[in-house]
């Protein structure tokens, strides 16, 4: 591999300038120009997020390492970083009249989704522990402050809270194992960690480092911040957490255990661990839920757990299922928030459950598109969602783990009941309320964009599985 000039590492790190530097300028900017400025940054910060999906796009797809081996550019990083951009720019056309609206901070509400995407940019290209934990810190240093936006509501502060608690718990528990890993392994490099010889003191920080990158996905046990967090934060807020972070997430898991966990850590069980747990975890704990954010917390947790089987499987077929997975569930989880978005009870968005009774009779259109979503997420044939996970469940049984994809199959069925409750809720009863619906353009876009994906998905499966077999690839390194 040929050392790069600087010029050429920055070159290869143009999303990250792009989003970082665009960020600090449109602070400047809110700052001197106050209130006034709130719409105009809100579409300067959509404008550089389709920018620098844009410059990932166009990056080259030889693998390259950069600043000393922290960083490494292949064509996973640029696909997974594709998929997470949409979610940020999602999450900001979604969020801008929701921006619009505050008394307070209109125009940090963008900019901090924007530092918040620098974090999960470094995340996906992490090479090595220090640019690992740098890419985690900065993501969620600024979810934080997005999950206690609204200040005077006491659920929010109480996210907040939580979420900055057990954030700062996982983040030392990652750091007890790092520091172990480096202690014992002789380095800080995923390479070199993968080459140190086998120790019992390597394994455990592996175990550490492994759950606290497991908080980052809300797979079971390290689940618990999820559904308080989601049902206080705001739902832009919790719209864009249950989206983009999760993608890089994901992807900073696969890469650190195919590329630094060595064979003797444990690295399949600990998740196969995490995967089951969440699959059962999440299908049966959502059931009782009466809150709709608590109940897609939950289903997120699950999905999670899903999404971890085709990294269990492994290989080439194992981790373009992981990709698949990843790029179903964001696109069609976008959509399921927007929709709760997008309808008023009153002056407020509908909370619970019971609250959808009967809008096919009010909002027929709605209640379609909201149905053809929960039955992709639920993994109905011939939606999107059911190809996400035929593709894992497929993946583990080829590799001989027949049994981790009956229970995937077996909880899927059970959470199925908690996604139709609400379809029967939608077309089978009379309204107790007359929901009205407040979509602007951009929402709107989003919103069709997402329904359209769902229900066509099967005409072109091609247009996803292609870029995740190009991601497996590279990841692997194979031709």
């Amino acid at each position: 591999m040929t050392e790069l000039s600087l010029t050429e590492q920055l070159a290869l790190f143009l999303p990250e300038l792009l989003l970082a530097l665009g960020a600090m300028a449109l602070l400047m900017l809110g700052v001197f120009q106050r209130e006034e400025s709130g719409r105009r940054i809100a579409n300067l910060a959509i404008a550089l997020t389709l920018l620098a999906l844009l410059s990932a796009l166009t990056l080259p797809t030889e693998r390259a390492e950069i600043f000393g081996g922290s960083f490494v550019i292949d064509s996973f990083a640029i696909t997974m970083k594709a998929l997470a951009l949409i979610g940020v720019a999602a999450a900001l056309l979604i969020g801008r009249a929701f921006s619009e609206t505050q008394r307070v901070g209109r125009f940090e509400y963008p900019i901090l989704i924007l530092l918040s995407a620098v974090g999960i940019l470094l995340m996906i290209s992490a090479n090595d522990l220090i640019a690992l934990y740098i890419g985690i810190e900065t993501q969620s240093l600024a979810l934080y402050v997005l999950a206690a936006w609204h200040r005077d509501s006491v659920k929010s502060s109480e996210a907040g809270l939580k979420y900055f608690i057990l954030g700062a718990l996982s983040s030392g528990i990652l750091l007890y194992g790092c520091s172990m890993i480096y202690g014992f392994g002789g380095g800080i490099g995923f390479a070199e960690i993968a080459a140190a010889p086998p120790s019992a003191g390597l394994t455990i920080g592996c175990v550490f480092a492994l759950s606290g990158l497991a908080f980052k996905i809300s797979a079971v046990p390290f689940h618990m911040w999820t559904p308080d967090v989601y049902e206080g934060a705001p739902t832009p807020v919790a719209l864009f957490l249950a989206s983009a972070p999760k993608v890089a997430a994901l992807a900073l898991i696969a890469r650190f255990t195919l590329e630094a966990l060595p064979p003797h850590a444990g690295g399949e069980d600990i998740l196969t661990i995490l995967a089951i747990g969440s699959m059962i975890l999440g299908a049966v704990a959502a059931i009782g839920q009466a809150n709709l954010k608590r109940l897609l917390a939950y289903s997120a947790i699950g999905h999670m757990g899903y999404a971890l089987i085709g990294l269990i499987a492994g290989g080439e077929e194992g981790l373009i299922a992981l990709v698949v997975y990843a790029g179903i569930y964001l696109l069609t989880i976008i959509g399921v928030f927007c929709s709760l978005m997008a309808l008023r009870a009153e002056t407020r968005a509908p909370q619970n459950i019971e609250e959808l009774t009967g809008l096919s009779q009010t909002q027929p259109a709605m209640a379609f598109l909201l149905a053809a979503l929960l039955f992709s997420l639920a993994g109905i044939p011939p939606l999107a969602g059911f190809f996400g996970k035929f593709y894992v469940f497929l993946s583990a049984i080829e590799q001989g783990f027949v049994w981790l994809a009956v229970i995937g199959v077996v909880a899927s069925v059970i959470a199925s009941y908690y996604y139709l409750r609400i379809i029967k809720l939608m077309y089978f009863d009379d309204p107790d309320i007359s929901l009205r619906m407040e979509l602007s353009p951009s929402s709107r876009f989003v919103l069709y964009a997402s329904g359209v994906f769902a229900l066509g998905f099967i005409l072109a499966p091609r247009l996803l599985s292609e870029p995740a077999a190009w991601a497996a690839r590279g990841l692997l390194g194979l031709p």
